[in-house]
Order: structure tokens, then sequence, then C-alpha cells
């Protein structure tokens, strides 16, 4: 199984009701994407990459079950319009 097949084997344990994934080759590893389902809201996708090392470790599942929940944690953040932190 190459690197894309694990990371898509993986992805594919997982399902969202608000969040849907792909991955793809690139130079840096594998590209995962997060966008959300719904369309009528215009937001960027979420992307992070998954180096050999990441892949090839034993403890991947795990490692990317905890990467996943700590990216879509960004991710949600990242939607904020409006916060103490966010400068006008």
């Amino acid at each position: 199984m190459d690197r894309l097949e694990r990371v898509l084997q993986e992805l594919g344990r997982y399902e969202h009701p608000l969040f849907s994934w792909s991955a793809a080759d690139d130079n840096r590893g594998v590209r995962v994407e997060v966008t959300l389902k719904w369309s009528d809201l215009e937001m960027d996708p979420y992307i992070f990459h998954l180096t050999d090392r990441d892949i090839s470790a034993k403890s991947f599942q795990w490692d990317f079950q905890r990467l996943l929940y700590n990216y879509l944690h960004d991710y949600l953040v990242d939607m904020f319009t409006r916060s103490p932190h966010i400068r006008d």
C-alpha cells in the first residue's frame, strides 16, 4: 500500500456531518484538504500535509486521529468572523 492509499484508507474511517475530506500526493507527502459540506458558506478549505515519516509511523492511526481532531479544531476557530482577537 502506498502513502496515498494509506491516508485515504484512514480518512475512510471517519465521517462527519459538517466536513468532508480528500487527499492527494504532493511533493511534501500527502496533502489533506478539509472542506465544509455546506456549499452556501464561502469558507476556504483547511489544508494540512502528512510527511512520509508521519505515514510510516507504527502509531499512524492514533497520530492521524490526534492530528485530524486538532486540525478540525483549528479550522473551526479560523471560521470566527468576530472575536476579541480579530482587529477591525
